[in-house]
């Protein structure tokens, strides 16, 4: 089988300008459910990787934040769609964590809980800082932006770069 790491904000849903503080809130970007969805019937396991460093701010508790993933899983569910796991850094910027970008830990949990070999998964997250983890940890970065510019491969937005997978348009290595 095979796997696609997603980032949520930016990626899935509209990046906020601060964080996202209750289900409700959480609004997915137009075609982004279908696109998960889309993968979902063509064989990728879905996996989610989200840094949330409002948890240790303590203006986002763990609990609202599991609710704000279960609407989430639920609206995927909707359209068909599943998302296996979600992996998620709680930490602020001045903890030092290893799963903060540009440092690879999430990634790298996420493939020691999933037993796998990152080595050319393609990865969408919509910050710099996270394609570097990405990198790092082994995965296939590609950006989400209009322009084509940069090293890794570039899609307007998730459906573009589901369809891209899907059909076979994405070169992985």
């Amino acid at each position: 089988m095979k796997l696609v790491i997603l980032g949520r904000d930016g990626v899935i849903n509209a990046a906020p300008a601060t964080y996202v503080d209750a289900p409700e809130n959480w609004e997915p970007l137009p075609g982004s459910l279908e696109a998960i969805a889309r993968l979902h019937r063509h064989g990728y396991r879905v996996v989610i990787v989200t840094h949330q460093p409002a948890v240790a701010q303590g203006a986002l508790r763990m609990e609202t934040l599991n609710r704000i993933h279960a609407r989430m899983l639920d609206l995927v569910r909707h359209k068909g769609g599943e998302i296996e796991a979600i992996f998620v850094c709680p930490h602020g910027p001045d903890s030092r964590c290893r799963c903060r970008p540009p440092l690879p830990g999430l990634f790298e949990e996420l493939a020691d809980r999933l037993k796998i070999n990152l080595s050319g998964v393609a990865t969408m997250v919509a910050s710099a800082e996270g394609r570097a983890a990405a990198s790092a940890a082994g995965a296939q970065p590609v950006r989400l932006a209009a322009e084509a510019s940069g090293t890794a491969p570039a899609f307007s937005s998730l459906a573009q770069f589901a369809d891209a997978l899907v059909t076979g348009r994405l070169a992985l290595h």
